[in-house]
C-alpha cells in the first residue's frame, strides 16, 4: 500500500471554524453578496445588460445601485459584454455616470475587449483567470452566458464544468461574479431563478439570482438569495434623457408613458409600444406622438428594425414580428457517432 493510500483530508472542529463577519456580508446590501456568484436572468429586451452595468457603476463608485441599494464595499469592476459594441457600452456607462454626477474616467471600470471569449476552452479560462489576477476587481460581469461557450446548455455536465470554473475563480480571487443569462421561453408557472434557460445547474449554482420580467414598459425585479432573506420585488423602468439614461425604481401604478424609454433607447421603446399594441400594431403618427421623438429619428429607427426582421408594416400600421427561435445547439455525439440525448 502506497503512502498516498494513507493520506487523509483535513478536518476542523465546528467550534473552531472562523466566525462570520456581518460587516462583510454584502457587496450591495440586500442585492448581492460580497463575494457571491449569481445570475441576472430575464427574457430578451428585459434590460438585463442595463442592470449589470448599473451594478458595475455602483460597485466602482460606491454609489447606491438603482439609487436605492447601498454599496458596502466598493472596488474595481471588470466587464465582458459580448453582444454590445464598445461605443454603446461607453454611452450607457457615461449616461449612468451623468445621472449620478460622476466622471466615468475616474471610475475603476475595465472592459475586456477581445471579440470572443470561450469558457469551455482551457486556454481562455487561463487567460481570464490571469486577467482577473492582474486587474484584481471586486466584481466580474459576464454578459451574456450564451456567447461564452459552444456547449449544449441542456447538458448538466457541460454546464457544470463552466460554472465550476467560475466558482473556482470566485474563491481564488475573493471575487463577486455576475453572469447575464436568458430565461427560457414559455416558462409557464416557473418564476425567478427556476425560469433560467438550460440545465437546472444554473439555479443550483447561484448564491443570488436577480430576475427581470417585463410588463409593457415596466419591469419587475425579483431577488433570490441562497443564504439570506430577499427584499420585496421592485418595479423598474428605463428613464431619463439621451444623455443620462438609467434604470430607476418607479411606482407600479405609474403610467408607462412617464417612464418609457426615450430616444437613447428608441428602438427598444418602439418594440415595447408595439408589444403593448398587440396584433393591431400602431401607425407611425401614433408612435411618434407616444414616444415624443423627431420624425427623422423615428423613420431611421423603424428602417433599422424592419431590416433586422423585428417589425413589419401592415397597411398603415407597424406591427411586431415574432422573435425567431434560434437553431438548436449541435448535438454532441459519442464515440460511435450516435447523438447523445439531451437533459431536458
Amino acid at each position: 500500500m502506497s503512502a498516498a493510500d494513507h493520506e487523509t483530508l483535513p478536518v476542523v472542529r465546528a467550534a473552531d471554524l472562523d466566525e462570520p463577519d456581518p460587516t462583510r456580508r454584502w457587496l450591495i446590501e440586500s442585492l448581492w453578496p460580497r463575494a457571491g456568484v449569481g445570475i441576472i436572468g430575464g427574457a430578451p429586451k428585459a434590460c438585463k445588460s442595463w442592470l449589470g452595468l448599473d451594478v458595475a457603476v455602483s460597485v466602482a463608485s460606491g454609489t447606491p445601485c438603482l439609487d436605492a441599494f447601498r454599496v458596502t464595499e466598493s472596488g474595481g469592476a471588470l466587464l465582458y459584454m459580448a453582444e454590445d459594441a464598445a461605443p454603446i457600452i461607453k454611452a450607457r456607462l457615461a449616461g449612468m455616470c451623468r445621472h449620478r454626477a460622476l466622471a466615468l474616467a475616474a471610475l475603476p471600470i475595465g472592459v475586456i475587449s477581445v471579440p470572443t471569449l470561450r469558457l469551455d476552452l482551457a486556454h481562455d479560462q487561463r487567460r481570464l483567470a490571469e486577467t482577473v489576477r492582474r486587474e484584481a476587481p471586486r466584481l466580474l460581469v459576464l454578459d451574456p452566458f450564451v456567447r461564452l461557450h459552444r456547449i449544449n446548455e441542456n447538458q448538466a455536465g457541460e454546464v457544470a464544468a463552466i460554472l465550476g470554473y467560475l466558482r473556482e475563480l470566485q474563491r481564488a480571487h475573493d471575487l463577486a461574479v455576475l453572469v447575464v443569462h436568458h430565461a427560457r421561453k414559455n416558462g409557464g408557472a416557473t418564476t425567478g431563478g427556476e425560469s433560467l434557460r438550460g440545465s437546472s445547474d444554473f439555479f443550483a449554482w447561484v448564491d443570488t439570482a436577480l430576475s427581470l420580467r417585463r410588463r409593457h414598459q415596466h419591469l419587475t425585479l425579483a431577488v433570490e438569495h441562497r443564504a439570506a432573506a430577499a427584499p420585496n420585488p421592485v418595479t423598474l423602468a428605463l428613464v431619463g434623457t439621451e444623455q443620462d439614461m438609467h434604470l430607476a425604481i418607479v411606482s407600479a401604478t405609474e403610467p408607462p408613458s412617464r417612464a418609457a424609454p426615450v430616444p437613447g433607447d428608441l428602438e427598444g421603446a418602439i418594440l415595447d409600444s408595439l408589444d403593448h399594441a398587440g396584433g393591431a400594431g400602431m401607425p407611425r403618427a401614433a408612435l411618434r406622438a407616444s414616444l415624443r421623438v423627431r420624425n427623422e429619428r423615428l423613420r431611421d429607427a423603424l428602417t433599422r428594425l424592419a431590416a433586422c426582421g423585428d417589425i413589419a408594416r401592415r397597411g398603415d400600421a407597424w406591427v411586431r414580428l415574432p422573435v425567431p427561435v434560434p437553431p438548436p445547439t449541435e448535438t454532441p455525439r459519442n464515440g460511435n457517432g450516435n447523438a447523445r440525448s439531451r437533459d431536458d
